[in-house]
């Protein structure tokens, strides 16, 4: 009796065992497919349906200097179901318009305002979803020293704040102008 029951749970440790290699071992074939998928992200014909290839496609098209490509696939990649990689993907699209702005330098920013302005969208994205990412909010603040945003201050430019008129109770004081 006792020689079948350690029998019998050395054959369930067995089997838990077994299936945790098989589990492992399915895992570890979607890795590679994965990673294989990220690799042809750098040819041509890559596999779409990954979205780490997807990523990886665009991070590529960036660095190569197909900025309208790259923000295609980034695009789409933020549309997605992968809540991971669609924040990578803003924040990484903010960087792109930024570098874009940069092109010809700081000082040439100003041509650029458009592309900031995008980017300082992306950068609140980021941030709304994400409010703890200090590279967001590193670069937003860098945008913002770019270009600056005054619409405080224009508001209080069009409309002076409006005076209270009474009549004076003193006697003597003119009300009508001099």
């Amino acid at each position: 009796m006792k020689r079948s029951f350690v029998h019998c749970m050395f054959a369930l440790a067995a089997l838990v065992c077994a299936g945790l290699i098989v589990y492992h071992a399915v895992h570890l074939d979607q890795i590679k497919r994965t990673n294989a998928a990220i690799t042809s992200a750098r040819v041509s014909a890559f596999d779409a349906t990954v979205p780490e290839a997807r990523f990886a496609r665009a991070q590529a098209l960036a660095r190569a200097g197909e900025s309208e490509v790259a923000v295609k696939e980034y695009k789409l990649l933020i549309e997605g179901d992968r809540r991971d990689l669609s924040q990578a993907a803003r924040y990484n699209l903010g960087n792109l318009y930024m570098r874009d702005a940069l092109e010809n330098g700081a000082e040439q920013a100003f041509r650029s305002l458009p592309l900031i302005e995008l980017a300082k969208q992306r950068y609140r994205d980021v941030l709304r979803n994400e409010p703890a990412d200090w590279d967001a909010r590193y670069n937003l603040s860098r945008a913002l020293l770019l270009a600056p945003e005054f619409e405080q201050e224009i508001e209080e430019k069009e409309e002076p704040p409006k005076k209270e008129q009474s009549t004076s109770t003193l006697q003597g004081a003119r009300i009508d102008l001099p």
